[in-house]
């Protein structure tokens, strides 16, 4: 029998293949942050970390050493209603400084030891690359980016398939290639706002509570943004489910980094969230694959005023607070260090058994 290789078909097998968080292995892993030589619970927060890559991965012997940090990008309609202090042909811009290394999520993913992979998957104006520019991968469902969600449906269902299934085929591709923990970033002028309209449908919240500055718009410029976001809820308001809410209101990148979350899961590799756009594409994923949670680490918290709303409904506390709100995938890069840490402690740090004091309880 022939395998069904439709779109739909693999988002179904890889959801199929997603297995259960490892409470055991996580356990075994506190249990030897407990034992090493210091207070009980004294590295705080960096044990936890320990024990969900653990729980994630299903071994007690966590490891992040080869991390990639993902960027998927699109143009969206939506930004014609002015709700970008940018214009739509930065998308592509943005792509050449990814491509040459110079952006700030370059510099930090060169910091933290992880390589870069960039998508795009409808970016009206692709960057003119140069000779020794790292490659933007081919992934584009729609040369034209999305449709302007509040006069129509961002794209067609089959669409929205093709770039979730875009996003499993990347993360296939990595681990094949030995990646063990995926960052994730976006490019997509508009994209907060599209953002905010998923996250307002996903969670049955008001878009004033979650709409923010965004690329930094503010007064007259964010109430704008506001009532954008209100016309693309109004137009979509019968939506029937997530697949229906994620064709009508976009994007093709928090699509494709929707199945990048699935197949991290599918695959049990750690996937870092950026910030608010990265985390829309996870509520997605959430609401295709509810278990698909617990291979997610929020890397850190965007000012955006959404944020903290989606990453309670996921059930996830960042792991840093720095104030940025670059998006790109920044602040999920510079969280891959802290993980490395808490698996470099984990694997070298003393324990009270290698002094021989194996049966004396830790300092509290």
């Amino acid at each position: 029998m022939t395998e069904d290789r439709t779109p739909l078909a693999l988002v179904e097998r890889t959801v199929a293949r997603i297995e259960p968080f490892d409470a055991d292995a996580a356990a075994i892993v506190g249990a030897a942050m407990d034992g090493k030589v210091k207070p009980l619970k004294s590295l705080g927060r960096l044990e936890v970390l320990a024990g969900r890559l653990a729980g994630i991965q299903r071994t007690a012997a966590p490891h992040v050493d080869s991390p990639a940090v993902v960027i998927c990008a699109a143009d969206h309609g939506l930004a014609a209603g002015g709700v970008s202090a940018y214009p739509q042909e930065v998308t592509g811009l943005m792509l050449q400084g990814f491509a040459s290394g110079t952006s700030a999520v370059g510099v930090l993913a060169r910091q933290s030891g992880a390589r870069l992979l960039v998508a795009d998957l409808g970016v009206i104006a692709p960057p003119q690359l140069r000779p020794g520019d790292h490659p933007v991968l081919d992934r584009r469902v729609r040369s034209t980016g999305t449709a302007d969600s509040s006069t129509g449906p961002a794209m067609t269902l089959e669409e929205a398939r093709q770039a979730v299934a875009h996003g499993i085929g990347l993360v296939e591709d990595l681990v094949a290639d030995g990646v063990d923990l995926v960052a994730l970033g976006e490019m997509g002028i508009g994209n907060t706002a599209t953002a905010s309209a998923l996250t307002a449908a996903l969670l049955g919240r008001e878009p004033a509570r979650l709409v923010g500055p965004g690329t930094g718009v503010q007064g007259e410029a964010l109430a704008r943004k506001v009532r954008k976001v209100e016309e693309v809820l109004a137009r979509h308001a019968d939506a029937r489910d997530p697949w229906d809410v994620l064709a009508r209101v976009g994007g093709l990148e928090i699509a494709a980094l929707a199945g990048v979350v699935l197949g991290c899961a599918a695959h049990r590799v750690p996937v870092l969230l950026d910030g608010f756009i990265t985390t829309s594409a996870a509520l997605v994923a959430w609401r295709l694959a509810p278990t698909c949670t617990h291979t997610m680490i929020a890397g850190h918290l965007s000012p955006e005023p959404g944020h903290q709303v989606q990453l309670e409904a996921l059930g996830l506390r960042p792991v840093l607070d720095l104030g940025m709100r670059l998006g790109e995938g920044s602040g999920a890069a510079l969280a891959i260090p802290v993980l490395r840490s808490a698996v470099a402690v984990l694997r070298e740090m003393g324990s009270f058994a290698d002094l021989g004091l194996a049966d004396e309880a830790p300092p509290a």
